[in-house]
Parts: C-alpha cells; structure tokens; sequence
C-alpha cells in the first residue's frame, strides 16, 4: 500500500471580491485596505508562496505551492484546501500535523488579517476550535490495509462505500479513500465537496447551539418574576449584546443558501462527480431543509431579543419616570422652605446661623434624594410573560 496524498480543509464565506484581495496579498503582499504593510509583508513571507496561480473550475479559485511542498487551493466562495503529496504510512501523523499547523498558525492568521476590517465576526464564532476532516488517499490498498489504518487513528467506522473507481472507509475525523483506476483531479474534486458539506452543516450546527445558548440566557433573565431596579440597566446591556449577536448571525445564516445552490449545480453538472452523487448528491437537499430550519430558529430568537428588550424598555420608562417625580419632590421641599425663610426673616441677613441652615437644607435634601434613589433601585418590578412547556420541541 502506499499512500498518496493527504488533505485537509474549511469553508467561510467569501464572495469573488474577497478572493481577489486574497490574490493581491498572495501575489505582492498588497491590500487596497488601510491595513498595515509591513504586517502584510510578515504573514505573505511567512506562508513560503512559491508561485500563485488564478484559475476556473466551476469557480474561481487561486492556486499556489509553498517552499514545504504544500499545496494550497482558495475558491471565491471561501472553500480552502491544503494537500500534500510528500507523506508515507510511517510518517502520516506528523505529515498531518505539518498541514494542520501551517493552516492553522500560518494561512488563517493571513486570510484574518486581510478580512479584520468591516462587519465583524460573532466572537462565539471567532474563537470556536474546527476539528477538519483528514482526508488519506492511498492507491491500490486492499481492505486490510485500510481497516489497519482506521485502528490506528479511530476505532469507529461511521461509513464506507466502494465502487469501480474508488472506496471511502470513514471515521469521525478521518476519511480513508483508496484510488483505484480514476484520476487524482477526480479524487482531488470529491475530497473538496466532501469538506464543502462538512463544512456547511458544522455551521448550521453551531447556530443551532447558539441559538439554544442566547435562548437560555434570556430565559435566566426573564425567569425573575421582579427584577431590582439596579439591575435593569445590566440586563439591558446584555439584552443588546444579545440582539447585535442575533442580528449578525442572522445575516451570516441568510448567505448560505447562495452557496450551497451553487456548489449543488457545479457538482450535478460534473460527470466526474457522478459516483459521488449517486451517493451523497441527497445531501445538498437535506443541508438546505436543515438551513431552512435554522432560518426560522433565528428569525424566532430574534422576536424573541426583540421582545424581551420592549420588556426591559418599558421597566426604564417607570424607572426614569419615577426618578423624575423623586426629584420634583426634593425640589418642591426646597423651594417650600426657601419661601417659609422669606415669611420669617424681616429683611435677607448672613449669619452664622443662615450659613448653617443652608447647609442643613442642603443636606436634608441630598439625603432625600439619595434615600429615593436607594428605594428606586431596590425596587422590584415586575416582568410578565406568556409562559410556554419547555418540553415540546
């Protein structure tokens, strides 16, 4: 047996524009961003580009070695692919690793760089750990050869298939693919829609559990039947970093089905593609029921944010209102006994004894303030919802 190549590989989105940014910071550490140019200079030095190439297949995409005989495929819809033929059965791990690390330390540092400006990305997407398919291409392997390999990586197959050109054995984190009479382009064009897919439906999963997170966290709010008053600006707060959550999410979900229509059509277009799509072209029409779902999911937590923030709006209305009356009342003690002074004192005079008063009527009227504010913020106000079982999903 002898083992070919390896891959790995992520998908975000990106569009044809973004790619010829990429282009231009691959090509001559450029960027038409004010972004800083001796940064720029770093990260292109540090991927080791040997030559940049910009090609079509369906998509437009950039190809380019590195000086650690890497291979590196970008598409314009965000798809990257990193490969290496330069592996053996005795050196697979480290082999990986090697592509692991240059994708991770050097490559997505650069694409971050050149994407840090605009829109953000929701920091419960940003920091989120991916664990990529490995995807092992061996070449006239028998099936004792490819069980050998599973044992030594994972000990659970989840799938496998075979057919006159090829045979895939996968576990959770490895795809072993034996060739054995089609082309490496056609092995290289499965690899790619494999990671596309994988790819497409680990999003859809992470906001399905971010809608389930901000969901609950809302809930722990709303769970008070009353709330402090002191605690109505916190909870607002949240309540906005909730919704500008919700809000770029939403709009992230929305891209998405631009994407996987297009790659459904390159690939049904592809007769190189037709054994893979006898088996996995049902996965396109699944990935867009289940991102369907999550449009709707999303569309419901947003209502909700919504919702809940006209709750907590409505509280800092009383709030504030209260405040308001709070004050008229110290001012009208002021000005009552201002006027009492005016009946009682002959002719206006400074003595010791109206310096004293005026500092006693001062503080009798800071104390009565705070002494409001104190009752305004222990205050407890009510938060009345529709309560709804929990269980039905």
């Amino acid at each position: 047996m002898k083992i070919k190549n390896i891959y790995i590989g992520g998908w975000f989105q990106r569009t044809m524009l973004q790619l010829s940014e990429v282009y231009d910071f691959l090509r001559d550490a450029e960027s038409q961003l004010k972004l800083n140019k001796k940064k720029l200079q770093e990260l292109q030095k540090n991927l080791g580009i040997g030559s940049v190439e910009y090609g079509v297949a369906g998509e437009e995409f950039i190809l380019f070695n590195t000086s650690d005989n890497l291979r590196v495929k970008i598409f314009e819809d965000g798809l990257i692919v990193v490969s290496s033929d330069q592996v053996s059965e005795g050196t697979l791990f480290a082999d990986i690793g090697r592509l692991k690390d240059y994708y991770e330390q050097k490559l997505t540092p650069a694409i971050n760089y050149i994407f840090s400006l605009g829109a953000p990305v929701p920091k419960e997407l940003a920091n989120i750990e991916s664990i990529y398919p490995y995807f092992v291409i061996c070449d006239h392997a028998t099936r004792e050869d490819i069980a050998t390999l599973l044992a030594k990586t994972e000990r659970q197959k989840y799938f496998e298939f075979d057919n006159k050109n090829y045979s895939v054995l996968r576990g959770d984190k490895y795809y072993f693919i034996n060739n054995k009479k089609t082309s490496q382009a056609n092995i290289e064009r499965y690899v790619e829609e494999q990671i596309f897919i994988r790819e497409f439906k680990g999003q859809l999963h992470r906001y399905l559990n971010l809608h389930r997170i901000i969901w609950e966290k809302i809930d722990a709010v709303k769970d008070r039947s009353r709330v402090k008053g002191s605690d109505v600006l916190k909870f607002t707060t949240k309540l906005e970093g909730y919704a500008k959550t919700v809000n770029l999410i939403d709009t992230r979900i929305k891209q998405m089905s631009t994407y996987i229509s297009t790659r459904e059509r390159i690939a049904k277009s592809d007769q190189d593609l037709a054994d893979f799509l006898a088996i996995s072209g049902y996965r396109y029409e699944t990935l867009r029921d289940t991102l369907e779902y999550i449009e709707d999911l999303w569309v419901m937590t947003n209502n909700y944010v919504k919702s809940t923030q006209k709750m907590f709006d409505s509280i800092k209305e009383d709030i504030t209102s209260s405040s308001i009356n709070n004050l008229t009342i110290v001012t009208s003690m002021s000005a009552g006994a201002a006027i009492l002074g005016l009946f009682t004192e002959s002719e206006p005079s400074f003595t010791t004894f109206g310096f004293i008063y005026f500092f006693v009527l001062a503080f009798i009227g800071w104390a009565a303030t705070k002494v409001l504010s104190y009752i305004a913020q222990k205050r407890r106000y009510e938060i009345s919802d529709i309560e709804y079982d929990k269980n039905i999903k």
